[in-house]
């Protein structure tokens, strides 16, 4: 069974760059995202340039060279302990089904001057046509 594995790395001081311009990083990140990213002191920058990696790792599972990114359609959250989860919707979930991709996983790390995301998904999203139909 063969899997596809997507990497990104963001730098820390692009996202301080994204960080003043708000209108902007509220087309990158959901509400949710950005709630996550707000700490005590401001923004989070490693966590934003994490789950910014993230998203874009997480694109390049779909093998679609020539579209965009559908940055809001890729969310990526935190579940117990810490470790970062997947959610997809809209048009980033269309392309995964027609990927055959059901399920991620993510890793991400950060360290001054970037972070890393790692995207991973097992199965054999070879087994689906240009449509998105299983094939026999």
């Amino acid at each position: 069974m063969e899997g596809r594995v997507g990497i990104d790395m963001v730098p820390f001081d692009r996202v301080r760059e994204l960080v003043r311009d708000e209108p902007l990083l509220a087309r990158m990140l959901s509400e949710e995202e950005i709630r996550l990213c707000r700490g005590d002191t401001g923004p989070d920058v490693p966590g934003i340039a994490g789950r910014l990696a993230a998203k874009e790792a997480v694109f390049k599972l779909f093998h679609t060279a020539g579209q965009t990114l559908p940055w809001r359609g890729i969310e990526i959250l935190t579940a117990d302990g810490g470790r970062p989860v997947v959610r997809l919707a809209g048009r980033a979930a269309e392309l995964a089904r027609r990927a055959g991709i059901e399920h991620i996983a993510v890793s991400i790390t950060h360290d001054e001057p970037c972070a890393v995301a790692v995207a991973f998904t097992a199965g054999n999203p070879e087994n689906r046509s240009a449509d998105g139909s299983d094939r026999d």
